[in-house]
């Protein structure tokens, strides 16, 4: 990172060009997005302004300013100032850009999902949509937008937990297609302290395997997930149709497994729902009331643009912007150590 090699070369060269030049002033960098959105990656910002200035140059020549993980922000809000020596920190617009995009996005989205179904949690299952290296900084970002839980080992790792998931379709499949052999399976060989969760669509035919699994696990069975593709109509419906959108998960899918388990004395059982939801799916199950207990969001999480710019608009005490362009002082910025 220190070299550049992360970085848009005309970055590198302008570094390369002030310090043949000896030229050193010292500037305002302004940092901000044009959408309303929760702010994550500062952090990681501080740490590569920390780590990877120009050799020569040290954290104690900048003074940084910024809003905290988390924080909500308006449209051209500036979430972050840094001033200093430019010749330091040119190089690093790339990355400090492109962190705060990405946290930002994750963070944004996920907090949209967290708000539409609150109180009830949100687990945060987009790692498989995206490269693995990604995984450390978008597991934070969900966390600090209220996911109450993570897919992954790595996405847990900053604040210390573990990756949470399900009985996969993979395993049922290992099982011959058996969905109470493989939860069988995954209760025996897993520890009292892992909540067994078991995806009850392979057959296409929730209701049935819900109670056959809690028939047959009791009460280490913590809940049934349905993740009926969206191109499918589980069987519990094909008589029930015509007033209704029987394709996926929906509503009438979840109050029928809800109650069927209630009947047999599953009230424990919680129902978690996953399968192309996002903040207007959830939205509308939760103002009809359906009894869901818990959403697994994917990809939904991974969509939007939350670009954010820099621009230097201030050099050696002097408002000096491109057109267009004028520095925007931002009272909630605190210092950064």
């Amino acid at each position: 990172m220190r070299s550049g090699y992360y970085s848009d070369k005309y970055f590198v060269r302008a570094r390369e060009v002030l310090l043949a030049d000896g030229r050193e002033p010292r500037v305002t960098m302004q940092v901000f997005q044009k959408n309303r959105a929760w702010v994550a990656g500062t952090d990681e910002v501080v740490a590569i302004l920390k780590l990877c200035l120009t050799d020569g140059f040290s954290w104690s020549d900048l003074v940084v300013t910024s809003l905290r993980d988390g924080d909500r922000v308006e449209p051209w809000e500036t979430v972050m100032e840094i001033e200093g020596p430019y010749a330091a920190f040119a190089h690093l617009e790339t990355l400090y850009v492109g962190v705060l995009s990405r946290r930002t996005r994750i963070a944004t989205r996920t907090r949209e999902v967290v708000e539409a179904a609150w109180p009830k949690p949100i687990m945060f299952f987009p790692a498989r949509h995206d490269h693995w290296m990604v995984q450390t900084g978008d597991g934070w970002a969900a966390h600090v937008a209220g996911a109450i839980g993570v897919s992954t080992d790595a996405q847990a790792s900053w604040w210390g937990s573990e990756g949470m998931g399900t009985v996969p379709h993979a395993l049922i499949a290992a099982y011959g297609g058996d969905t109470v052999a493989a939860t069988q399976a995954f209760v025996r060989h897993m520890p009292e302290s892992v909540n067994v969760i078991s995806l009850v669509d392979f057959e296409n035919d929730c209701v049935r395997t819900s109670l056959e699994v809690a028939r047959a696990v009791g009460s280490r069975l913590y809940g049934v997930r349905l993740d009926t593709s969206e191109k499918m109509v589980d069987r519990s419906l094909v008589h029930e149709m015509g007033d209704f959108d029987p394709r996926g998960v929906n509503p009438r899918l979840v109050w029928k497994v809800r109650e069927a388990l209630d009947r047999e004395g599953f009230s424990a059982v919680q129902v978690i729902c996953s399968g192309g939801f996002d903040a207007e799916k959830i939205r509308a199950f939760e103002e009809s009331r359906v009894p869901v207990d818990a959403y697994g969001v994917g990809s939904a999480l991974m969509r939007g643009n939350y670009d954010f710019t820099a621009d230097v608009v201030r050099v050696d005490g002097d408002p000096c912007a491109k057109v267009g362009r004028r520095h925007r002082p931002n009272p909630r910025l605190e210092p950064v150590g």
